[in-house]
């Protein structure tokens, strides 16, 4: 494991995968020549007509990375103020228990961890989509889901300051920033998730999976509708739906984004209630437009820095490391003895 090593991230996230919202598209940004050059024809394509357009576009970019360049020092100032002045309701929410967990999710838990456990054995107890390794399995009560999302509607009409997950999701909350990293979602990926996703995807480093990112997304007819297409800053996806009550809203699956087709062929897999898909960061998806209510997921990505220490998931490339807070992207600083031949590499932390 990398305890002891402080989690970095990649100097990549100052310049890469910056989503342009009023296009829906993602650019790599280091200078407006390069804009011009390399998301020019794109831009254009997707209405960004004249000037005036690509002067707008290029602020939002440049607000972006001021954005992402300050996001250390206010995510901790966040923190702090959280930890200080809010008054939780449910209280209870943020130190996980057994009695959240769905009993079929503790069954399925119970063999992942048996001594004969196998992948085929574990397929049996969970629901598999076609051939890209997207998995629904139970995972939480229904009871817990009602009383977390209670506890997020009362943190989302404080007076909290509240930093939001990503430039695709302005409705939500950081996990992390509300104090739940170390009762909650910590537990739950070491001890119940690890086990599964070690049968799971033992080729992303599912069986030493060390850090993550946890937050709350939330979509209703007046806020966020749907969420372009993109892949995830994860080795391994858990996306469980919190509720509450909604129509459409499916989410949409594609390619992985290193292994590319000519023409994609997507599949459409329905929310349900307390259970969650769980699937390869880099597969390519999205969500389709909420038809009516409101519903919020809980997603975390599970990241593994034997596998990303390698090469960065976002840029890949060999990751530059700069300074992080908390789990950082999940790299961690790679020793010279560190470095494997041919060998399991998660058997190396």
């Amino acid at each position: 494991m990398s305890a002891g090593r402080p989690f970095l991230a990649c100097a990549c996230f100052f310049s890469d995968n910056i989503f342009v919202g009023r296009y829906g598209l993602h650019v790599r940004y280091r200078d407006e020549g390069q804009l011009r050059r390399d998301h020019g024809r794109a831009l254009r394509e997707r209405g960004c007509r004249g000037e005036e357009d690509f002067r707008a576009a290029l602020r939002e970019i440049e607000a972006e990375v001021q954005r992402r360049k300050q996001l250390i020092h206010q995510s901790v100032e966040r923190k702090a103020i959280i930890s200080k002045c809010y008054k939780r309701k449910h209280p209870e929410v943020y130190i996980l228990q057994d009695s959240f967990l769905a009993p079929d999710f503790l069954e399925i838990v119970s063999y992942c961890t048996s001594p004969d456990a196998h992948l085929h054995g574990l397929l049996r107890y969970i629901e598999s989509f076609s051939d890209k390794r997207i998995f629904r399995l139970p995972v939480f009560t229904e009871e817990f889901c009602q009383a977390f999302v209670d506890e997020l509607e009362n943190f989302e009409q404080s007076d909290m300051p509240k930093g939001r997950p990503n430039t695709m999701n302005n409705y939500g909350v950081l996990l992390n920033e509300l104090g739940m990293d170390e009762t909650f979602i910590t537990p739950l990926r070491e001890k119940y998730l690890q086990p599964i996703t070690a049968l799971l995807y033992p080729d992303l480093g599912g069986a030493c999976l060390d850090s993550h990112k946890a937050f709350v997304v939330k979509y209703s007819l007046h806020e966020d509708l749907d969420l372009s297409s993109h892949y995830d800053n994860a080795e391994v996806t858990l996306n469980v739906s919190l509720g509450k009550d909604f129509t459409e809203g499916n989410l949409y699956f594609g390619d992985f984004s290193q292994e590319p087709t000519p023409v994609p062929k997507y599949i459409e897999i329905e929310h349900v209630v307390a259970q969650g898909l769980l699937h390869r960061g880099g597969q390519i998806h999205g969500t389709l437009p909420i038809a009516s209510g409101e519903r919020w997921n809980l997603i975390i990505w599970m990241r593994s820095s034997a596998i990303r220490n390698q090469l960065c998931p976002m840029c890949n490339k060999k990751p530059e490391l700069v300074e992080a807070e908390g789990f950082g992207d999940g790299f961690t600083e790679t020793l010279d003895d560190d470095v494997p031949e041919t060998v399991n590499l998660c058997s190396l932390w």
